[in-house]
């Protein structure tokens, strides 16, 4: 039936195909348009995924370094787990007692992730409220407050290293004298931990502004005119227009650095504090792989758990984003 349908002189699968994308609506055919790179997209990032999950199904091998064996299934996820995998020698600074080494790194991954965006959220709203008022000078104080998040990681950890070196840093010392800091907080967990958060959040601020301010210039100046003509206080205003209508956006900002923070390696190396002083995730995959024993399977068992970690992540932030009154930025 098939080929006699065909062979009739009226029936060209061309047009039947343009027929059909005439008849989508615009919301189907701007998918169909992005099919494509959503494919390219999709292939780019899976592959590599993909190929860490087999690296990690095979055995780590003691007769050489960057060796693996035979398949193993799921035993690397429960040595790393369990703190049982015999290659991963280095020792890391145990931050909460006798803790297993993946558990000690994804401790410090959340509490700087939990931190740093936490403080970022509200300090990017206050610098965007800044950015936002019309004054004199606001250009240079855009300037100003962007300039940190331009500056590149390797120059920012310098500049951390050098103001908390206690020989050449002059915040060290008094930070020491009131009680705060150790004597070298570069070689103290604790100390190393308050540095790499306060750099991170002195740089990034700057972005979370810059998607806050992005989403209150989108807001209706209308409503906050008819708001102060009603009687509305700056906090009500902020709390019943600002807040609610630039949700979404500042779901998306805090979804971005959440994830950035999750996979927080540069500073910690740039500042000179060290992964064996405030390991993280990151620091547990590149210690692992390019460290002495060289455990590539141990290596791409942390990187999968933490990818699943970082899409548990992702999927918390869309379920919040998809339950808020604006989520369906309807």
């Amino acid at each position: 039936m098939a080929t006699e349908q065909r062979q009739q002189p009226g029936w060209n699968p061309v047009s039947r195909l343009l027929d059909w994308m005439e008849n989508l609506s615009e919301e189907s055919y701007a998918y169909l348009l992005l099919t494509p790179a959503f494919a390219v997209l999709t292939a780019i990032a899976l592959w590599p995924l993909w190929r860490t999950f087999r690296i990690s199904l095979l055995e780590d091998t003691l007769f050489g370094p960057a060796q693996t064996g035979g398949f193993v299934g799921l035993e690397n996820y429960v040595t790393v787990l369990t703190n049982q995998n015999p290659l991963l020698s280095r020792p890391l600074i145990d931050l909460t007692g006798a803790t297993p080494f993946f558990r000690q790194a994804l401790l410090v991954t959340i509490a700087f992730a939990v931190i740093s965006v936490l403080f970022e959220t509200l300090i990017g709203f206050g610098q965007a409220y800044i950015m936002a008022k019309e004054y004199r000078g606001r250009r240079w104080v855009r300037v100003a407050i962007i300039l940190p998040w331009a500056i590149p990681i390797v120059i920012q950890g310098m500049l951390f290293f050098l103001l908390f070196n206690p020989s050449v840093g002059f915040l060290s010392d008094p930070l020491q004298a009131i009680g705060l800091f150790e004597a070298n907080p570069l070689t103290n967990s604790m100390n190393s931990f308050v540095i790499i958060t306060v750099a991170d959040i002195w740089k990034t601020s700057a972005f979370m502004a810059l998607l806050i301010l992005a989403g209150m210039q989108s807001v209706d100046k209308s409503l906050y005119d008819v708001a102060e003509v009603a009687g509305a206080s700056p906090w009500q205003r902020f709390r019943h227009i600002t807040l609610p209508l630039i949700f979404p956006a500042l779901m998306v900002a805090m979804l971005f650095r959440t994830i950035d923070a999750m996979r927080i390696y540069g500073i910690i190396e740039a500042s000179g504090v060290g992964c064996g002083t405030v390991p993280s995730l990151s620091c547990l995959v590149v210690d692992t792989m390019f460290g002495v024993t060289q455990a590539y399977a141990a290596a791409a068992t942390v990187a999968f758990l933490t990818a699943i970690i970082i899409a548990l992540v992702i999927v918390g932030y869309l379920v919040a984003l998809k339950l808020s009154p604006r989520g369906s930025y309807q």
